[in-house]
């Protein structure tokens, strides 16, 4: 029977990225301050990507131009996985248990088999169908073979499992079924992993040679999916060194098949520029400008505001841009994350400022007190988690272990009074313009923005702001993760973004000097 053929790519848990560089590409560099001189702004960029503020007029784009952007996508999101996430891997894609396509698929395989069954116990027995999986099987084998090697075995394979003769052997009723199905064990011996060793023993002690030719199919399926993690994990480093480069051509071709693909990205960078010069406006920090003045903003400033912004996205209604949909599942683990580490730190920050005379000095009510929050605000990205509620919970649960260890210290409890205030101070963490869930979050942002401007955030952090003590080894680890996504971004896409940027921050000059040299040639 043929092989299910269906896979899919299986995501990991964690581990975002290794790339530990945070180096810029060659044009990204060229932004890092504005101080640099604008003629690098209005240069041709190294890459030929175009960008949506182009003047060229709209061209129509052909279905086929579509699907060709649509596989160079899919293909550069694979590369991209298997090269950042060490846990990537196939997986046998099972379908529903009691599904209709599930009971569909297991009374065909069945049927199948039950025919196969009834023709070899037919008088005289009938072999095609037998012959017909012997010469899949062969084929399955030869293809576990690495290519130039093993031609001893590939020889052997070839010899015993030969379809003409055992076609010849079968009208002459000499075929030995049973022994061919052995020496296809033996074989899968040699050739498996060491974690199939016990799917090869289970073979060796099946009777019925029927289900012993499904299960071989079985083990051989198990085997297929082996293979090709193995391969992943072999060409890993090889897509760890090339990433930069493959991704960097991929995403060129897919722009040059759809010149659309870069508006959500520079929809996304305007975005940050527009919330920069309203800052800057608001605080009046345009030293030696007059008002009709332009502010000047560092590119490098936007970008890492953009990728800021990032944490705080709303994936549910929010459009993604282009140059990051490679790592948005990590980008949104992250964030719901993030946004259960802020709770928690608003959380310790208001038991300390209440009962810090009693927590202070045991650490051990704190590391439970902590285990409570993140046990009670699990799932609280879903639309059904009701916070308000949840805080409530932990403001009760809070209070009662406080109680319990001053009971224990033969102290006197909380009373009613200090314990309806502090259940109240929780809840009011549910609402967004709450001053300490605000505190907390600046402080936050403060940390990452720093980070992000580390030439090595790995092998050096930036000091953790004050009240955040409680989630520190959670927020280094989030932040080293979310900086590794960030730097390798920004050398893969560092040409595309320098040149939105010299659109959006320089359009008029860059658009003068240009024409200017046009008419000048």
């Amino acid at each position: 029977m043929p092989f299910n053929g269906g896979e899919k790519r299986c995501v990991g848990e964690d581990q975002a990225s290794d790339s530990d560089s945070s180096r810029f590409s060659e044009s990204m560099a060229s932004l890092s301050d504005y101080e640099c001189s604008r003629q690098s702004f209005t240069s041709d960029s190294s890459s030929k990507s175009s960008s949506p503020a182009s003047a060229s007029p709209p061209r129509v784009v052909t279905f086929d131009e579509v699907m060709g952007a649509a596989r160079n996508l899919e293909n550069m999101t694979l590369v991209h996985e298997i090269a950042v996430n060490e846990n990537f891997q196939l997986k046998k894609d099972a379908l529903p248990e009691n599904s209709l396509a599930s009971r569909v698929k297991r009374i065909v395989h069945q049927a199948y088999w039950d025919v196969l069954e009834s023709e070899l116990n037919a008088d005289p027995p009938e072999y095609d169908h037998a012959i017909k999986l012997f010469e899949e099987i062969r084929e399955i084998l030869l293809s576990f073979l690495i290519p130039g090697s093993g031609n001893r075995l590939r020889n052997q394979i070839c010899e015993v499992l030969d379809t003409d003769l055992i076609r010849q052997q079968a009208e002459h009723g000499a075929v030995d079924i049973q022994g061919l199905a052995n020496y296809i064990i033996s074989t899968m011996g040699k050739l498996c992993a060491p974690v199939r060793d016990d799917d090869i023993r289970k073979l060796k002690a099946t009777g019925n040679i029927v289900e012993l030719l499904r299960q071989i199919f079985h083990v051989l399926d198990l085997m297929n999916m082996d293979m090709a993690n193995f391969l992943i994990r072999s060409f890993r480093p090889h897509f760890q060194r090339q990433l930069v480069d493959y991704e960097r051509t991929k995403f060129q071709e897919i722009l040059e098949e759809t010149p659309s693909a870069l508006d959500k990205t520079t929809k996304w960078i305007k975005e940050s520029i527009n919330e920069e010069l309203l800052s800057v406006s608001e605080t009046g920090l345009t030293p030696g400008a007059g008002t009709s003045s332009k502010p000047h903003l560092s590119p490098t400033l936007v970008l890492n505001n953009s990728y800021l912004k990032l944490l705080q996205w709303d994936y549910q209604k929010k459009e993604f841009p282009e140059t990051l949909i490679t790592d948005e599942a990590r980008l949104q683990e992250l964030t719901e994350k993030l946004n259960q580490l802020k709770i928690i730190a608003c959380l310790s920050l208001i038991t300390n400022n209440m009962l810090g005379a009693i927590t202070e000095g045991l650490p051990e009510l704190a590391d439970r007190l902590k285990r409570v929050s993140a046990v009670l605000l699990e799932g609280m990205n879903k639309e059904t988690f009701n916070l308000k509620e949840v805080l409530n919970s932990v403001g009760v649960q809070t209070c009662a272990e406080v109680n319990k260890t001053l009971v224990e210290r033969g102290l006197p409890t909380l009373n009613a009074e200090v314990q309806a205030n502090l259940i109240g101070q929780f809840s009011n963490i549910e609402k967004e313009d709450n001053p300490i869930r605000s505190l907390i979050d600046k402080r936050i942002q403060l940390y990452l923005k720093s980070l992000l401007g580390l030439p090595n955030p790995q092998k050096c952090l930036p000091p953790m702001p004050g009240g955040l003590a409680v989630i520190q080894q959670e927020l280094e680890a989030l932040g080293c993760q979310y900086a590794n996504i960030v730097n390798l971004n920004k050398q893969v896409y560092g040409p595309f973004y320098a040149n939105i940027l010299r659109k959006l921050l320089f359009g008029e000059e860059a658009t003068g000097k240009t024409d200017a040299s046009s008419s000048a040639n």
